[in-house]
């Protein structure tokens, strides 16, 4: 039976494991190296590069290299406005509201973006294992919508994988942190990555990973700490030399090269010299940049950033009814974890110090193998409740959004209730179906609208119409809508409005067929 293997998308690294006699491993990528850095090099005749060699071309060639796209994923172009000046690479606005990355005059979808990530991590595996991959389980952030959940199995299908299942990041960490224990605990993993923040509650023990609650910042990682960093010494040049460098996209890519070291120094160090040769020319001679950043300095620019983790802390707890004295670990996951103000945080709000018994970059990764192993047959006696990260319902009177599934459920699940119609003789009604926390549609994503029609005319509020929601293991939403008069039915798988059609799957997923053999040739050079 062919392996399924399992991939920790990242938003700045990205990772594929196996499980082999048993346990999960890291596979290596076609360089020899764990770690796969998520970026990708578009070159002028259309092949792409992934990972390191792309990486290196960040600072040589930014408008046709992509790093972060997993910030992209499932959004429209109005979501990510504030993204949109940060990267050095163009963001246009596509059919549909949509976001698209342009390199060489052509548009490419973030989830075409990440299917060549993928594609890369698959033939890595392919090359380790010494067989043909096309199954895997993919990691996402708990907080991901079920538009970016979506576009996250799309990308899997252009890669030419059929992703199985779909699960949450910290819950992975989770089995990578309790496979092998017996004794009941409630562990909290705080996952913070390069680009998003998730807080998970979970009971652990004897083979069962059972969700309590989850929480989360989609738009808060490590790259949100780097640009604070970066601002910094642009102001700081300004002052000293006069001149503006926010413009100048070879200068940003080194500044922002050297604003990430510095931020790694600053979790072992109480200050660090960032040092920039031959940056710029100013009146015909070389701005050589000299500056100190204090780790007291780093933690006041981001003292914003480091607040922003509080909040979903306390609403998980919240929502999971416990105490910081029933916790009995604290796991941290992602890179970004190693600031030191991020152990403080947690000190303040918990109580209690976090656990360094997993590795914070390779937990996700050994956990989605394990659930690769699952389901591959290769584990058993694992038994893996997630829970809904959204409350989902549908639109009533008034602009309401009365709520069918409440986040937090344990998924898979089905829930069903009875509405009726507004208006006397009403034939047709229209589900117009939401994700979120909030009391009015306004303030909820919309996941889409069908109308359900052939109802008998009738007094106002006495058809009965039966909505099902149906939340699948992946965290992806179906809706059916039934006239229980008339047995009149309409059943929808609810499509995300920023999917690219079949075609362009088909299409795409030919174009990277057809260069995978020579991302193998480029990454050996």
């Amino acid at each position: 039976m062919a392996k399924v293997i399992g991939i920790d998308l990242g938003t700045t690294n990205s990772l594929v494991g196996v499980v082999g006699l048993g346990k999960p491993t890291i596979i290596p990528n076609l360089m020899g190296n764990r770690i796969t850095p998520s970026v990708v090099r578009i070159l002028e005749n259309g092949n792409y590069i992934v990972g390191e060699n792309a990486a290196k071309a960040l600072i040589t060639d930014p408008k046709n290299t992509i790093a972060g796209i997993k910030r992209f994923m499932g959004r429209y172009y109005n979501e990510v406005m504030d993204i949109v000046p940060t990267v050095p690479f163009d963001v246009v606005l596509g059919r549909n509201n949509l976001a698209m990355i342009r390199c060489h005059g052509v548009d490419y979808s973030p989830q075409v973006i990440s299917a060549m990530i993928l594609q890369y991590l698959k033939t890595s595996a392919e090359a380790y294992l010494g067989e043909e991959v096309n199954q895997a389980v993919i990691t996402v952030p708990a907080y991901f919508s079920d538009r970016q959940r979506q576009a996250t199995k799309e990308a899997g299908k252009i890669a030419g994988l059929e992703v199985l299942r779909i699960i949450n990041e910290p819950t992975a960490a989770s089995m990578a942190y309790g496979l092998d224990r017996k004794k009941n605990e409630t562990i909290i993993v705080f996952d913070l990555g390069g680009g998003t923040f998730d807080i998970t509650i979970l009971e652990v023990g004897d083979g069962v990973f059972e969700v309590l609650s989850n929480g989360g910042d989609g738009f808060l990682g490590g790259n949100d700490f780097d640009n604070r960093i970066v601002d910094w010494i642009l102001e700081e040049i300004k002052l000293e030399h006069g001149v503006n460098l926010s413009n100048n996209l070879l200068a940003l890519q080194r500044i922002e090269e050297a604003a990430k070291r510095a931020k790694c120094e600053l979790s072992e160090l109480s200050q660090t010299q960032i040092k920039i040769p031959y940056l710029v020319k100013k009146d015909g001679d070389f701005i050589n940049l000299d500056l100190i950043l204090t780790l007291t300095k780093f933690e006041e620019i981001c003292e914003e950033l480091f607040e922003r983790l509080i909040r979903p802390c306390e609403q998980a707890m919240k929502d999971s009814k416990l105490f910081s004295s029933d916790i009995d670990k604290f796991i941290l996951v992602g890179g970004a974890t190693r600031m030191k103000k991020v152990s403080e945080i947690i000190q303040r709000v918990f109580k209690t110090k976090p656990s360094s018994s997993v590795n914070p970059d390779e937990a996700v990764a050994l956990g989605v193998a394990i659930q690769s192993g699952v389901l591959g047959g290769d584990v058993t006696g694992i038994l893996l409740l997630d829970s809904t990260s959204h409350t989902v319902g549908i639109e009533t009177e008034r602009g309401i959004t009365t709520r069918i599934i409440r986040k937090n459920t344990t998924i898979p699940t089905k829930i069903l209730d009875i509405f009726s119609t507004l208006l006397g003789n009403q034939t047709s009604v229209e589900i117009h179906i939401l994700e979120g926390e909030g009391k009015l549609c306004i303030d909820n994503r919309s996941l889409g609208r069908f109308i359900l029609d052939g109802i008998a005319p009738a007094p106002a509020g006495v058809p009965q119409i039966e909505v099902t929601f149906d939340i699948d293991a992946n965290g992806i939403l179906n809706v059916t809508a039934k006239d229980k008069g008339t047995g009149r039915e309409k059943s929808v798988s609810v499509k995300a409005s920023t999917r690219i059609s079949d075609s362009e799957v088909e299409v795409f997923s030919n174009i990277l067929d057809r260069n995978a053999v020579s991302i193998q040739k480029m990454q050996l050079k």
